[in-house]
């Protein structure tokens, strides 16, 4: 693998120009405070009960989060064009989930296979012709962001379903400011803590017509669910009620939240919850966390679901290949963010030519998430690449690769003192009356030397963001 770019120092070991402030302080900090630091950091993440569970753990325990005190600086120039790709990019997904779902130009002209689109599972057939409302389908993306360079940021991936970890994104960026209050006035860092509030007004802006008072509510799979954490936590945030499926009913094409008070109408769903278990009525009958007629009051027009159903074929890493050129078509601009070289394994010739090269690539299911279901050539053993060679033969179409990319490392504190470890970023996109985003994000660590898995599910970590102000 290439040698990575260090967001701390040059070349010659000095701290770059925006990293210089920090550098300077970490310098004069003591080895046995900052471990003390980290110990304090530790302790209070696990009394605020900030975890999150394994899928496939046999022992049931939820784990907190790893957090690193070292933060993530990047540069305000940077921002402006990381942000300016990304608010691109979540327009030109929002058109085209329009599209398919009703007029289909972009299959029309050829651009996307229409066998692609319209025979891909996550496809929601029971969606075509239905006009969400504000044509808002993607309310919260969050899009993961590599760097490889001072100024090479390439898309990992887009997460358009249920995207989850800003509460910690919200919370590191508490933790830092307890810590260590007097680095905030020393470096001017962009503020990240009025998220909950955009995010509410946004979910308000696209409430049925003629609604003026929305009643908004997060629905939640339940505590079991890995995210719960953040679920509770943006409900808390935004003032608004966390509610299971049990908590709502519907009458006459209209949803309804149980309360002491009585029935209350409710008008906007922030949902975190799959299409599948949505609704028994329409999806899978055995669904325990949905809520039967839902769907049914969705197509009705009088309550409205953020994500909408049918986002799912947007974020299948298989049309993850196709973004840029949909940004092409829709919006008529050139991509302001690159995808990082893609093969698609459906092709022979890039099945081919991947089967030869799986010691060297990453290799993903294109429906897979959280670091599951993928191969890291350069870090797996023989058997498990030949393991998983007998996974893609059998078949083919349920893989993308992509090179292993030299992910950049940012300064991180371990053991032994200061040592640098690969991150990605993942900041959120919000839609409603406007597209845009709080300056920061989830920087996310792969705690592990020389790892490049940075998922929490996988030992990674996270830092808090830090966005310099002009």
């Amino acid at each position: 693998m290439a040698a990575y770019y260090n967001e701390m120092h040059d070349a010659n070991g000095a701290p770059r120009p925006h990293y210089a402030a920090y550098a300077e302080w970490l310098a004069a900090q003591p080895h046995a405070h900052m471990m003390q630091k980290q110990k304090e950091a530790d302790l209070l993440y696990a009394r605020l009960g900030i975890t999150f569970a394994v899928y496939g753990d046999e022992s049931g325990v939820e784990r907190s989060i790893p957090f690193d005190i070292i933060p993530r600086i990047i540069r305000a120039d940077a921002w402006k064009k990381l942000s300016a790709g990304a608010i691109q990019r979540v327009k030109a997904l929002n058109l085209f989930l329009k599209d398919i779902y009703h007029r289909r130009e972009i299959l029309k002209a050829g651009v996307i296979p229409e066998a692609h689109v319209l025979g891909n599972s996550l496809y929601r057939s029971e969606m075509i012709g239905f006009d969400v409302p504000g044509d808002t389908y993607l309310h919260v993306a969050g899009i993961d962001i590599i760097k490889a360079g001072q100024d090479d940021f390439y898309v990992l991936e887009d997460n358009l379903r249920t995207p989850s970890g800003v509460s910690y994104m919200l919370e590191n960026r508490k933790m830092m400011m307890r810590l260590f209050p007097e680095l905030f006035s020393r470096i001017a860092v962009a503020p990240v803590d009025h998220y909950a509030d955009v995010l509410l007004d946004n979910l308000r802006a696209v409430a049925p017509a003629g609604i003026h008072d929305p009643t908004v509510v997060i629905l939640t799979p339940g505590s079991y669910n890995s995210a719960y954490f953040e679920h509770a936590f943006l409900a808390q945030q935004m003032g608004i009620e966390l509610v299971e499926g049990l908590d709502l009913f519907c009458l006459d094409d209209k949803v309804f939240m149980r309360t002491t008070r009585g029935p209350e109408r409710v008008h906007v769903i922030y949902r975190r919850v799959d299409d599948d278990f949505l609704d028994p009525q329409a999806f899978r009958p055995d669904s325990m966390l949905g809520v039967a007629g839902l769907f049914a009051a969705y197509k009705a027009g009088n309550v409205t679901l953020a994500n909408a159903i049918g986002t799912g074929v947007a974020d299948d890493k298989a049309t993850y290949v196709y973004v840029p050129e949909m940004i092409r078509f829709y919006l008529g601009e050139e991509p302001i963010l690159s995808n990082v070289p893609t093969w698609q394994l459906a092709k022979p010739d890039d099945c081919r030519y991947v089967l030869e090269h799986l010691p060297e690539l990453v290799v993903k299911e294109v429906q897979g998430s959280g670091g599951y279901g993928m191969l890291v050539g350069p870090t797996s053993t023989r058997e498990q690449i030949e393991a998983f060679r007998t996974r893609v033969k059998a078949n083919p179409s349920n893989y993308i690769a992509q090179p292993t990319l030299a992910l950049s490392a940012c300064p991180t504190f371990v053991e032994s003192g200061v040592a640098p470890r690969h991150v990605d970023l993942r900041p959120y996109v919000l839609a409603g009356k406007t597209v845009t985003l709080v300056p920061g994000g989830l920087t996310r660590v792969a705690l592990k030397e020389g790892s490049l898995v940075v998922n929490s599910s996988q030992g990674g970590g996270t830092k808090d963001t830090w966005i310099l102000e002009e």
